[in-house]
């Protein structure tokens, strides 16, 4: 027993300690915006907010990360990852407390203002990390996290919809998601952060991908550079590559099925397809958990299967089941239909960054500086439906949304190397 203790004390001093900090982080994260999405018809009921006033909340916190993010992106690659990555956690969690213990809308929209470029801070930058612990395994590497990040999410939305059932409202879950990211903090504390960027430095310096996604450059010179607008240029210079703005651009379509669906799934459920909140929360566990058994499945696919491949095929079922969702009377033939969405477009966001970071090897952090830049755009995207609900109503806005796997169908490169 006592050689046994001993040997897992060595393992979590390593990599595997590392990886399973990066992946409760991802946890936590993903926990607590299942929690926050499935809460939205209580909130709205408790504040008493419009749909409009949801669609500020929802596209206000993104558009306040997207400004604040890139600096702190690109200083993570200039060597204040590690006081970024905490100051990133204490934000995280104060954040939730005060989510949890807003009383009305402006107090809300604060909490949540806070909570982005915190998260932005603390989670992005783990996974920047993770992506340089092993940089020729990104897309495996994503396919962990997103798992990871799906379990988080489905516990999340149980554990709302426990609370709710238990007459405790939405509040109490805040204040357990900020007790839950002071021990994500002290974890993240123990992580070698400058060690991990410095290895993946020298492993990366003067190569070049062998699909083609990446551009050769210096990756030591990127990691070591002195000042903030060295590292801008750095991460301007990447968006002059078609490579880099093609993954941008599907990443944000992609996201239309994927977060924005689920932002308005709960709502959707209640005021369209005229359930109970206890129904539309079962709807939403069902969605998730059928993503759940995707995401994990994705992992060992992924081993096998070019992700592209797989993103094109399963863009194309998802074209035709979502208007099916849509058209289909009933909760149950929904609900069946509901559970394949969630099972097809998982991987999609893994996919996806994985050759986005692949593409700008040696700027990990620098991913996010331009995703947020760029994302900006796609920040009013909840907002522009939300406004369209509460003109032509929820069933007309939610349309919107088959965008997404459109884009992807037309966008991803059919050619071996990515292009």
């Amino acid at each position: 027993m006592t050689r046994f203790r001993t040997l897992v004390r060595r393992r979590l001093r390593g990599p595997a300690f590392f990886l399973l900090t990066f992946l409760a982080i991802e946890f936590l994260d993903e926990f607590i915006f299942g929690a926050h999405e499935a809460a939205w018809p209580l909130i709205r009921a408790d504040l008493g907010l419009t749909y409009e006033q949801i669609g500020l909340l929802m596209s206000l916190p993104r558009i306040v990360g997207s400004l604040i993010e890139p600096a702190l992106a690109i200083l993570a690659d200039l060597g204040w990852r590690r006081r970024i990555v905490l100051a990133g956690g204490a934000g995280f969690a104060l954040s939730s407390l005060l989510t949890g213990t807003a009383g009305g809308f402006w107090a809300l929209l604060i909490g949540q203002a806070l909570f982005n470029p915190s998260s932005g801070a603390f989670v992005s930058l783990s996974q920047s990390t993770l992506m340089d612990m092993e940089p020729r395994r990104h897309e495996q590497n994503m396919a962990r996290w997103t798992f990871a990040g799906s379990v988080g999410v489905l516990a999340g939305a149980l554990t709302l919809g426990a609370a709710s059932a238990l007459g405790l409202g939405w509040r109490p879950v805040y204040i357990l998601v900020a007790i839950m990211a002071v021990v994500a903090l002290v974890a993240a504390w123990r992580v070698p952060f400058a060690s991990i960027q410095k290895r993946a430095a020298r492993k990366l310096n003067g190569s070049h991908d062998a699909n083609g996604d990446s551009a050769p450059v210096d990756a030591v010179a990127v990691a070591e550079a002195s000042d903030l607008k060295t590292g801008a240029i750095n991460a301007l210079r990447a968006l002059r590559r078609p490579s880099v703005l093609r993954w941008l651009i599907l990443l944000e379509f992609s996201d239309l099925m994927l977060d924005v669906l689920y932002s308005y799934l709960a709502l959707y459920l209640v005021d369209v397809a005229g359930v109970e909140m206890g129904a539309a929360a079962f709807g939403v566990a069902v969605w998730v958990g059928v993503g759940l058994v995707g995401d994990f499945l994705v992992i060992p696919l992924l081993e096998r299967v070019r992700g592209l491949v797989y993103v094109r095929i399963s863009a194309l079922v998802t074209l035709v089941l979502f208007p099916a969702f849509l058209l289909v009377p009933g909760f149950a033939p929904k609900l069946i239909l509901l559970g394949l969405i969630g099972f097809f477009n998982a991987g999609w966001y893994s996919v996806l960054q994985g050759h986005l970071y692949t593409s700008m090897p040696g700027q990990s952090g620098a991913v996010h500086a331009v995703g947020n830049v760029f994302g900006l755009v796609g920040s009013l995207i909840p907002l522009a439906i939300g406004l369209a609900a509460e003109r032509v109503g929820l069933g007309s806005a939610i349309w919107l949304l088959m965008l997404g796997p459109a884009a992807l169908l037309i966008g991803l490169p059919r050619r071996a190397n990515g292009r």
